[in-house]
């Protein structure tokens, strides 16, 4: 086996690497790249659990055949100048970052000791070229900060297996670091209950807050995926930061595939039943999606608003993700502050603080 060959400048300022990664989008709204697309998403065995031979005969013969042309208007509608908003969005939250340390490195009068890279699990930009930016700019240290919230093995365990794949072809392989869960991260919570708040201030309030989750097949959570629960926490902190009482909301899952049970309850039903019980306003937000896409901006904004006014319902807000905010920036910050200890990246700046006020009481 030839392993990859990087090259290590030991006069340059040793880095630590801060790899942003998401799951990832179509290049464009059109079938050929949609395909591409699920043919990578769809053929990954944590995403699908099910024998390989079994399932490569089904998506190969009865889903992208024929899904890719179904979904070609739905991108579509929530295609941007600067293409897919997730990528997009996504580059502009690793952007605002090294602005953010830049800056404050500028400011205390340090070397800035932070290097950003953004990958997608699946499409482009690519986990591997994202790593050897990184290790191309003289960072032998690399903290993994998958934004997904709530740990899942299709999810945050789909990157670790493309990250330790790439990984197995270096030969001076780097110290790494893996974040796999945020759920219950105090600036986390708080970020979305601003996000809550700052609609109510311009909206009328609805007489529920729905917190609706990508949904996964029930089968996972039997065999020990923890999602199912994290979910659960991550609305009840929601909800007590808010003080909501029970009855003001409600959790649900969305985005079902094939015909095997999910987790429940579903979005779509759900919505339904609450018309039926008197409930004419409704506000839904998703918390286990950092930026919008299309499951939020196309199945939640339109497809389930149209849903809930069919069956009656008068008002239905889509409450945004956090996307680029500054209330996610500094969120991912802290994240990056946390997990970085030890890595000589904020101590740096606490040593350089320390010095000054010795020095100055020196002075005194």
């Amino acid at each position: 086996m030839k392993f990859y060959s990087q090259e290590f400048n030991h006069e340059q300022t040793e880095k630590v690497g801060i790899l942003l990664v998401n799951l990832g989008s179509p290049d464009a709204p059109d079938a050929k790249s949609i395909r591409r697309f699920l043919g990578e998403f769809l053929s990954d065995h944590r995403v699908i659990e099910m024998p390989k031979f079994i399932w490569q005969i089904i998506l190969n013969f009865f889903v992208l055949p024929f899904r890719p042309s179904k979904l070609v208007p739905l991108y579509q509608s929530i295609w941007t100048d600067d293409g897919s908003p997730l990528v997009s969005i996504a580059q502009k939250q690793k952007e605002q970052l090294e602005i953010l340390y830049a800056e404050r490195a500028k400011k205390n009068g340090i070397e800035n000791k932070l290097s950003f890279a953004l990958a997608m699990c699946y499409g482009k930009p690519d986990i591997e070229s994202a790593i050897k930016q990184l290790t191309s700019d003289n960072a032998r240290k690399i903290l993994v900060l998958p934004t997904y919230a709530q740990y899942s093995g299709s999810t945050t365990a789909a990157i670790f297996d493309s990250i330790t794949s790439e990984l197995q072809q270096w030969r001076w392989v780097p110290e790494l670091r893996f974040i796999n869960q945020y759920h219950d991260h105090e600036a986390y919570i708080q970020a979305l209950a601003d996000s809550v708040k700052t609609h109510w201030q311009s909206h009328a309030k609805g007489q529920k807050l729905i917190m609706s989750f990508h949904g996964l097949p029930k089968v996972y959570l039997t065999k020990g995926d923890p999602y199912f629960c994290q979910c659960h926490k991550t609305a009840r902190l929601l909800a007590e930061k808010l003080q909501l009482s029970e009855s003001q909301w409600a959790i649900t899952f969305q985005s079902r595939f094939g015909k095997q049970e999910w987790l429940k309850p579903y979005t779509s039903e759900s919505l339904i039943d609450l018309v039926d019980q008197g409930i004419e306003s409704v506000d839904i937000i998703c918390p286990g999606f950092s930026i919008d896409c299309l499951e939020t901006l196309e199945e939640i904004a339109v497809e389930n608003r149209d849903v809930f006014l069919k069956a009656g319902g008068k008002t239905y807000h889509y409450i945004p993700a956090l996307n680029d905010s500054l209330a996610q920036i500094k969120m991912l910050s802290s994240l990056i502050e946390q997990h970085t200890q030890g890595w000589d990246v904020i101590s740096d700046l606490d040593e350089l603080l320390h010095r000054k006020k010795l020095k100055d009481s020196v002075s005194l």
